[in-house]
């Protein structure tokens, strides 16, 4: 709990319901979407202004009371976890799209908005913002800033970073900052903007953002196509990049997610295929034809079993759902369910995915494999029991060696989760010793007292990088 008298400080900034540190909010505020990771945070307080962000930042370095900020704590790396107690700082009431600028194509919005209500909103204007996180239906803004938030559209269009073009932000003093603006070209000074996205909360605390907003397409096809054999589905995804194209969605799903996601949203999809590609093309009416019958020819001649083009708009929708829903539908497998990220180029598909079969079954765990094929971006999913600390260790390793199997093959250890606490002892096997000095060293020049979410991208005890042989 908080010393009395700080607590009545932070109440008289933010009022007094919106300063708490009693049991019910302190524990619905100590865990996030990461799963067995929890630590209980001494008061949690919800801001409502950038003003009052400051003012609560300058009181709690005052006193040296570690920070963490939070939107709807729906990120799988730990990321808003309070390792360390101190406020966690929860930002849904700054949930406001503050302007849509037509002339100049971009919406200025405060942290908490959530995802899907604000594309929601930009697309009944007739504009179109692309990022996409699977999680978007409760996700927030500021909360897909904080990770640089990927999603299926990020082959074609970006991802989160590729759209914010400005910042407000409080630094760990109190003090405010403005990054960036509703500028196509700025090249003033070292750019904070990308710098301030997918820092984890670490550096600053984001107030505003100013976005990048994008004329809609005008048509839109999705195709499922399914196969035997997993290196032809692989082979098909490079053979498309090949061909000049660039689909909109390019996603993979293996034989053990093909099974699970068909048991939830009852597709009939084919069980007894080791791959389905699922395919979706947007852009001007006659493009998306000609794309989508290339598309076709590629997928046939990689000897696919089957293709299939949505025949209605409701079909495919179906199929995208399905496809967000990979998660949920292998979380009702087993009690604890640990979804992860790592990323290989395009052209390692196969190899990664038959890699991951192989160290699941040496460690005698299950892990379903399904992702962005078309950015290299996978995500095995194990599924186990958070009681059985025996079997969760072998998850543990078996993940480790997936991380070293990716960087072995070109990749990376998070392709959109962000390193949290849960990636931090891997950081260093992707960024090398000196590439971990400059990050602390920018980590110092924000936050010199180390209070903005501590204990998250830099651990303490990094684990040892060991190089593991592929027979």
């Amino acid at each position: 709990m908080l010393e009395q008298s700080l607590l009545e400080r932070l109440q008289a900034i933010v009022g007094e319901k919106h300063a708490r540190d009693d049991m019910e909010a302190r524990v619905a505020h100590s865990y996030d979407g990461t799963p067995m990771l929890q630590s209980l945070p001494d008061g949690v307080v919800y801001p409502e202004t950038t003003e009052q962000v400051s003012e609560i930042m300058k009181l709690l370095t005052k006193h040296r009371v570690p920070v963490v900020t939070r939107g709807s704590g729906s990120n799988l790396c730990g990321g808003t976890v309070p390792l360390q107690g101190g406020v966690v700082l929860v930002m849904h009431r700054m949930n406001r799209i503050l302007e849509v600028d037509l002339d100049n194509l971009t919406a200025t919005v405060q942290p908490g908005l959530i995802t899907q209500a604000f594309t929601d909103h930009v697309e009944s204007l007739g504009l179109f913002y692309p990022p996409d996180p699977s999680s978007m239906k409760i996700s927030t803004i500021g909360g897909n800033i904080s990770e640089n938030s990927g999603g299926l559209r990020g082959l074609k269009y970006g991802t989160t970073k590729d759209y914010v073009l400005g910042l407000e932000a409080v630094l760990a003093s109190g003090e405010i900052i403005r990054t960036g603006g509703k500028l196509v070209k700025d090249v003033a000074g070292y750019d904070l903007t990308k710098l301030l996205v997918g820092s984890e909360g670490t550096l600053a605390i984001v107030t505003e953002a100013t976005l990048k907003l994008v004329p809609p397409p005008a048509a839109k096809k999705t195709m499922l196509a399914m196969y035997r054999d997993l290196q032809g589905a692989a082979r098909t995804v490079s053979r498309i990049i090949e061909s000049r194209i660039i689909p909109a969605t390019l996603e993979i799903l293996d034989n053990p997610t093909i099974r699970v996601v068909d048991d939830f949203a009852k597709l009939g999809l084919p069980r007894d295929m080791e791959a389905i590609l699922l395919i979706e093309q947007d852009g001007e009416p006659e493009v998306v034809e000609r794309d989508m019958e290339a598309i076709r020819a590629v997928c046939l001649a990689e000897r696919a079993d089957r293709v299939e083009v949505a025949e209605t708009r409701e079909h495919a929708e179906r199929l995208i759902a399905a496809r967000r829903s990979a998660f949920t539908a292998l979380a009702r497998l087993r009690p604890t369910t640990i979804l992860e990220d790592a990323t290989v180029p395009r052209s390692r598909i196969a190899d990664m995915v038959r890699r991951i079969g192989e160290i699941a079954a040496k460690h005698g765990v299950n892990i379903a494999t399904f992702g962005h094929a078309g950015d290299g971006n996978l995500h095995p999913t194990a599924t186990t029991d958070a009681r059985d600390a025996e079997e969760v260790h072998r998850v543990e390793e078996a993940f480790a060696e997936i991380f070293e199997a990716a960087i072995s093959m070109g990749g990376t250890i998070t392709g959109e989760h962000g390193v949290g606490v849960v990636k931090a002892p891997y950081l260093e096997w992707k960024v090398g010793e000196s590439g971990m000095a400059v990050m602390e060293a920018i980590k110092a020049a924000f936050d010199p007292l180390g209070l903005l979410n501590p204990g998250k991208m830099f651990a303490k005890d990094r684990r040892k990088r060991v190089v593991i042989q592929h027979g």
